[in-house]
């Protein structure tokens, strides 16, 4: 069965609403929840979710706030905080990782975290049961993606194309997607411009799907209300989970 990881903004519009949608989507094909961790200068994002992250943030989001969301999902769904580096440095990442492992997390995805970098917090994520998400770009060497994917847990984001979240830019996956499975048996997940209309041509040799523009679409939409939003949310999780399985 191919995979479907959902991300949604913490605490947009509400904190509720946050819950609500997530368990929802749990209910309606998804099988991982990225729980996005606002940021000012969301580099690897696309102007959807920058959007939904600003206006958030206005809101006046903080961390405890994504602490409170976070006790109230990931006991219930398989959860993910993807966040920028800085966020969780903050917070001392020797006491957030406990943290996240005592409220359910499985694990973190932090784009702007290079692999050279990340190697350092290794033996922390380990200690604490937790993943620390591998990326691959098209821009990356075999060499450098053998040594990327050497060690990688849960699964591989395999990024799309070159650019922003949400572009919808297409590429020719497979020679990228065939080099990355030269080196390792994790599974790779596809993200980058993923919606219920590409999803059956991206999932074409990969294990999973990564989704979040799509989402985060419906989110700012100012004509539908909350129930609206879960609604339409749902829906397209449904259809991307019966595209990438049919």
């Amino acid at each position: 069965m191919k995979q479907l990881v959902a991300f949604i903004t913490s605490g947009y519009p509400e904190k509720q609403f946050s819950v609500d949608l997530a368990l929802a989507l749990a209910q309606n094909g998804v099988d991982t929840l990225e729980l996005g961790v606002p940021f000012s200068d969301p580099v690897a994002d696309g102007p959807l979710i920058e959007a939904a992250s600003h206006k958030v943030l206005q809101q006046g989001l903080k961390f405890s706030d994504v602490l409170d969301i976070t006790k109230e999902v990931a006991p219930k769904v398989d959860t993910l905080w993807m966040g920028y580096f800085n966020s969780f440095y903050q917070q001392k990442m020797p006491k957030l990782l406990p943290l996240a492992k005592e409220m359910g997390l499985s694990g973190f995805i932090i784009p702007d975290l290079p692999h050279e970098e990340a190697v350092v917090y290794d033996e922390l994520f380990q200690a604490n049961n937790l993943s620390n998400i591998s990326f691959v770009a098209p821009t990356d060497s075999p060499q450098r993606i053998e040594q990327i994917v050497s060690n990688a847990q849960k699964f591989i984001y395999m990024v799309a194309y070159t650019g922003i979240t949400g572009s919808g830019a297409s590429e020719d996956l497979q020679p990228f997607l065939q080099t990355i499975k030269e080196y390792t048996k994790t599974p790779v997940f596809v993200g980058f411009g993923v919606n219920e209309k590409t999803a059956k041509q991206k999932i074409v040799g990969a294990d999973g799907v990564i989704v979040g523009s799509a989402f985060t679409k419906v989110l700012l939409e100012e004509d539908t209300n909350f129930t609206q939003k879960i609604d339409k949310c749902c829906t397209i999780a449904s259809i991307i989970k019966e595209e990438i399985n049919s």
